[in-house]
């Protein structure tokens, strides 16, 4: 197989800016595969940044994240929308692989060139999203999308990344599947700025809205004078997803008058700078675990004469010399 030739990167993101869906491919995979050129690839798209909207989408698995998405997706597109979406999969602890199957639910939009769909492998990344996937959100705001859609692995006890990426989180949940105690458990009362009552045709959704009520009201949640909105849908039928969309850019609108989408941009790019920067102080530290002095002081810990924390310092004084 012949060597992939060196990326034209201002070439890309100018293509990418006029819609050429090869053109934001290359870029995301850059991102993804964290090229030399990362830093060229984002020094070139932060000019062209900051105008589209970022709607996170999480929930318990089966609840219709991607069904959700396809429908909403739809909807979007219906009010004149250019739309991409990053979709992440998990990564199998064995392999490293994903399925990256949510494409397969979306294929209505295939043939659609203002909708741009990217599958993402969370390769081990915690928190529900991979670590590439702020990044990619650039591609696609540079690209022309005016909202971009990031729908996570599937939230469980810690992965509610999702609400420091997004300028407007959805929580989807459903009657049957011991949501209420699963949103309790993992935090999502306290991220959410919508939430979605989805498969609204079973039996018990209107408890599972009367429950979500009452645990909202009693949530942790920030004085910010918010109250976030509870829509029922069916995503396999469309039902409900008109309204959804109308919660979605009320919410827009009281972010931008409040100033709050500000706060929350500022805030992302804080957490941004602050990753990059830990990464560099370790790349500059190297491999801790590999120093030929660890085992002897390991060594010096299990015998009891030494303690970890003074292990550590020495370690570390080592690394530094």
């Amino acid at each position: 197989m012949p060597p992939r030739t060196e990326a034209d990167v201002p070439g890309l993101v100018e293509r990418a800016r006029a819609g050429e869906a090869r053109a934001v491919a290359r870029l995301i995979s850059l991102v993804e595969d964290e090229s030399p050129r990362l830093r060229e690839v984002t020094a070139a798209l932060a000019p062209h940044t900051g105008r589209a909207q970022v709607l996170g989408l999480t929930g318990a698995p089966g609840v219709g994240k991607s069904t959700t998405t396809n429908a909403l997706v739809r909807e979007l597109r219906s009010l004149g929308k250019r739309v991409g979406v990053l979709a992440v999969d998990p990564s199998s602890p064995f392999s490293g692989g994903a399925l990256l199957g949510d494409r397969i639910r979306m294929q209505d939009h295939a043939g659609d060139k203002d909708v741009y769909i990217r599958s993402m492998a969370s390769r081990g990344h915690l928190g529900g999203l991979a670590w590439s996937t702020p990044q990619a959100v650039r591609v696609l705001d540079a690209a022309g999308c005016d909202v971009v859609v990031v729908e996570t692995v599937g939230v469980g006890q810690s992965e509610v990344e999702i609400a420091g990426l997004a300028d407007t989180t959805l929580v989807l949940l459903a009657p049957g599947m011991g949501d209420g105690i699963q949103a309790a458990k993992a935090g999502i009362l306290e991220v959410g700025d919508v939430y979605v009552v989805n498969k609204a045709d079973r039996d018990g959704a209107d408890q599972v809205r009367r429950d979500l009520r009452s645990m909202i009201a009693l949530a942790d949640r920030p004085d910010d004078g918010w109250k976030p909105p509870i829509v029922k849908t069916v995503a396999q039928a469309g039902e409900g997803l008109a309204e959804l969309a109308a919660e979605i850019e009320r919410h827009h609108a009281w972010l931008r008058e409040t100033g709050e989408l500000q706060r929350r941009r500022t805030r992302r790019a804080r957490a941004e700078v602050e990753a990059i920067a830990l990464a560099a102080l370790r790349r500059t530290w190297g491999d801790v675990g590999g120093h030929a002095g660890l085992d002897e002081l390991a060594a010096a810990v299990a015998a009891g004469e030494s303690d970890p924390w003074a292990a550590a310092d020495r370690l570390l004084e080592q690394v530094r010399g």
